[in-house]
């Protein structure tokens, strides 16, 4: 399976084969609008279950990056390889120096800014992605002996495997209004946070509040009602589970490990949400079709 090459947040890597396990066994085009580090695109991928792509995700420089990796591979690897070597040969006190030169650096090629966006990711606290109301990145330096900085394997998997994707920087409810009937959607949004502690909203200029909680909600339903097998992770908040209860969807509690504590102890596994609305007669419809249709084009074919 093809890794992810950046460390991320709530990422979904320990999830993704109960996803991919889950997740309907055929559909036309698969849609994400919360890429991320991308592990589930990934899993679906190398389950073979992905024949056209539409990915989306609201930071831009995250999607920027996707497309240099995906376009022009070894200039890439070839800028982070200098930038890692530059790094190693510092002391402690030197290469903080150098991480934030890196971080109040404005690259003016694709590359180059695809190289920092990777270069910070590897070597910022925890692999957080967070900025200021100015839209610029503020992750302290992290703490690592010997960082993976290029991962020169996963960054020609990736390549390849995007190479038939279409990458949208952009508004979840943008990528999903493509999705059409028999089309499958993979919603891993900014999480409801489960206290005042656990509040996250930098990760774009525009925090992930109740209202776009609600608003996703609302292009949760419009994609079922257009037949469109639908997947939502989110937080075990009683909110989220007032806001998809009884509407005929799925809810299921699945255990996810935290790593981005900064206490070890406190990175045990806490419940997420699962939900689905395969149960949905509109979605079951869809589907009945869909499967018919494999069924039919495999026999055309023998």
């Amino acid at each position: 399976m093809v890794r992810p090459f950046l460390k991320w947040a709530g990422g979904k890597a320990k999830l993704a084969p109960q996803i991919v396990a889950a997740a309907p066994p055929v559909f036309h085009a698969y849609h994400e609008p919360f890429l991320g580090a991308g592990a589930v695109f990934f899993a679906l991928e190398s389950a073979g279950l992905v024949r056209e792509a539409f990915l989306g995700d609201a930071n831009r420089d995250l999607i920027a990056c996707y497309q240099a990796v995906r376009d022009d591979t070894e200039s890439l690897i070839d800028v982070l390889e200098r930038v890692a070597a530059d790094y190693r040969s510092r002391d402690v006190a030197g290469r903080a120096e150098l991480y934030y030169e890196q971080r109040a650096a404005e690259p003016s090629t694709a590359i180059a800014r695809a190289a920092r966006f990777i270069f910070l990711n590897r070597t910022c606290y925890n692999g957080l992605y967070r900025v200021n109301r100015a839209g610029q990145f503020n992750v302290p330096h992290g703490r690592y002996k010997n960082p993976r900085i290029v991962d020169a394997e996963a960054l020609r998997a990736t390549a390849a495997t995007l190479a038939g994707a279409e990458l949208c920087a952009g508004d979840f409810e943008d990528v999903c209004a493509r999705a059409k009937r028999g089309d499958f959607v993979y919603l891993d949004p900014p999480y409801q946070p489960l206290s005042a502690t656990s509040n996250f909203t930098g990760y774009t200029r525009t925090a992930f509040g109740l209202a776009a909680q609600a608003r996703l909600r609302d292009v949760y339903e419009q994609l079922t009602l257009r037949g469109v097998a639908a997947m939502l992770s989110n937080s075990a908040h009683p909110v989220i589970a007032e806001l998809y209860d009884g509407r005929g969807y799925t809810r299921k509690d699945v255990p996810m490990s935290r790593s981005i504590n900064s206490v070890g102890t406190r990175r045990a596994a806490i419940p997420e949400y699962l939900i689905t609305n395969f149960d949905r007669p509109e979605v079951r419809a869809a589907y009945a079709d869909l499967t018919a249709e494999v069924r039919s084009t495999r026999v055309a074919r023998s």
